[in-house]
């Protein structure tokens, strides 16, 4: 199958969906606790969503890595068609190639949705880095298709700076609704407590339903879209 092809896939289920695609830095500057950390937090985000029975039908996770080149993990599916991997740290940030190679995907597995006649949720996208892009990286480019799409309502976007991180490039990249969060410490747990929680809550929505998303708790401040 073609890169981001999902002709050839059957629906496992007719239940509406919403698509949550993970873009995660693992260059070497992540290496020792926030690798350990984001790994714990990874799986305990989908122990969280197996257990929950509507959300484990309802949400499709992807998974993209980035250092200097980027990898995707896992392509869009319901956490019983995968177990999630433990990842591992090298090289340098092709920050802005992962976020397009995220919104390629966004707007392909949508188009599967409607070909197979699944409804969906605004899919969401979030980047996790704590480091800034390599040099050659075109972040006003980037910025532009984001301010547009999101505009649009094509796609949620969540950028969150690991400690240390370049918060003026995450602020430069996000979204008028939804703000570049700073994650304190290595608190990767609880944001992914956080977005299970969500998730839960948006799955749960009626359509057109305006939602307020889980209380955050320590690991930003809150914000409502």
């Amino acid at each position: 199958m073609a890169k981001n092809d999902f002709s050839a896939e059957a629906a496992s289920n007719y239940e509406q969906k919403c698509l949550c695609v993970l873009v995660l830095d693992i260059s070497g500057s992540m290496e020792g606790t926030p690798i350990t950390e984001l790994n714990r937090g990874l799986q305990s985000f989908y122990e969280e969503i197996e257990d929950d029975p509507t959300t484990s039908q309802r949400l499709e996770v992807s998974l993209i890595t980035f250092n200097h080149i980027v990898t995707t993990v896992q392509d869009p599916a319901l956490v019983e068609k995968f177990k999630m991997p433990t990842l591992a740290v090298s090289g340098a940030t092709a920050m802005v190639d992962a976020v397009r190679e995220a919104i390629a995907k966004v707007a392909a597995r949508k188009a599967w949705y409607k070909s197979t006649g699944q409804s969906y949720y605004r899919p969401w996208i979030i980047l996790m880095t704590d480091g800034e892009p390599d040099s050659g990286q075109d972040i006003a480019g980037l910025a532009n298709t984001i301010k547009v799409d999101t505009a649009a309502k094509k796609y949620a976007f969540l950028p969150i700076g690991v400690e240390g991180a370049n918060m003026s490039v995450l602020n430069q990249i996000a979204s008028v609704d939804m703000p570049a969060m700073p994650l304190k410490g290595t608190n990767f747990k609880a944001f992914f407590q956080w977005l299970s929680a969500s998730v839960g809550i948006i799955v749960n929505a009626e359509e057109g339903q305006t939602v307020t998303l889980a209380d955050p708790g320590n690991w930003m401040e809150a914000f409502t879209i």
